[in-house]
């Protein structure tokens, strides 16, 4: 797992279990004191938010398991698989484009960091060079051709 997104997430677990533990306590006993529960806004939207911080934690955690078994090793040299860069021919604009295979957390299409769960991302994976593969995006579909590949190996 990339150090900076490990440290993302676990600066948010973090700001999250703090919110659990010591806010979210004190606005639930604040609001409560306040009397009647049943027409009790605050106290409603304070255990609200104590129901996501919850889930917003559990997936925090499920996904740096997730990511901890990432095993180098596994990755292939000579496909595309996550931390490749991809260098294709885009037909239906004409024009070369160059993608980086990234975490959903490390995704940004506007300098070409493309998510391994993302449409485009997914139709590259596993594939080589000179594969032509077509992609359903919410613009059309499109046919990338693979011209260049740099595994994470090679870097």
């Amino acid at each position: 797992m990339p150090e900076h997104i490990k440290k993302k997430l676990v600066e948010e677990i973090r700001l999250l279990e703090h919110e659990l533990a010591h806010e979210l306590p004190a606005e639930i006993k604040k609001a409560a004191s306040l009397g009647d529960l049943s027409e009790n806004a605050e106290y409603h939207m304070a255990k609200q938010r104590q129901v996501f911080v919850n889930a917003r934690l559990g997936q925090l955690k499920k996904r740096m398991a997730e990511l901890s078994l990432v095993n180098l090793a596994n990755i292939p040299r000579d496909k595309a698989a996550f931390g490749a860069t991809v260098i294709v021919f885009d037909s239906s604009k004409d024009i070369e484009i160059e993608y980086k295979l990234v975490t959903s957390e490390e995704s940004d299409v506007t300098k070409g960091l493309i998510s391994t769960t993302s449409p485009i991302g997914r139709a590259l994976i596993g594939k080589k060079v000179g594969d032509v593969v077509t992609v359903e995006t919410p613009n059309g579909k499109r046919d990338l051709e693979i011209l260049k590949l740099i595994t994470i190996h090679d870097v």
